[in-house]
């Protein structure tokens, strides 16, 4: 159903049974982890690698979390090869948009239901 994420992964790791804190942590997710990784473009411009390999570091539980393996590999390129990993963070970059658009509508469904 979902391209980026994994909805089974998010169950298995937050649970089924406790709606208020998937909500919760997915919304954090959303709210910082993303947001910390949209704003890596600008890292590369200032060429703050320092920044840039913490950031991408940082996010990689909450990509196990939510089931982003595609996503996950692009942030292990983008650390190994951290000086010249400006064009896999554009390909980062398109699925960040789309993780955040399928994680809002995990959540719609959650509430739905």
């Amino acid at each position: 159903m979902y391209q980026h994420i994994d909805e089974d992964t998010i169950y298995n790791y937050l649970g089924r049974d406790n709606q208020e804190l998937i909500e919760e942590l997915l919304g954090l997710v959303i709210s910082v982890n993303l947001v910390e990784l949209q704003e890596l473009s600008d890292l590369y411009q200032k060429k703050d690698y320092s920044t840039i390999k913490k950031r991408v570091h940082k996010s990689k539980p909450s990509l196990s979390y939510i089931g982003a393996t595609k996503t996950l590999e692009l942030v292990h390129k983008i650390e190994s090869e951290l000086e010249s990993s400006a064009p896999i963070n554009t390909e980062l970059q398109e699925h960040i948009i789309l993780i955040k658009k399928e994680l809002q509508e995990f959540l719609a469904s959650l509430r739905s239901n």
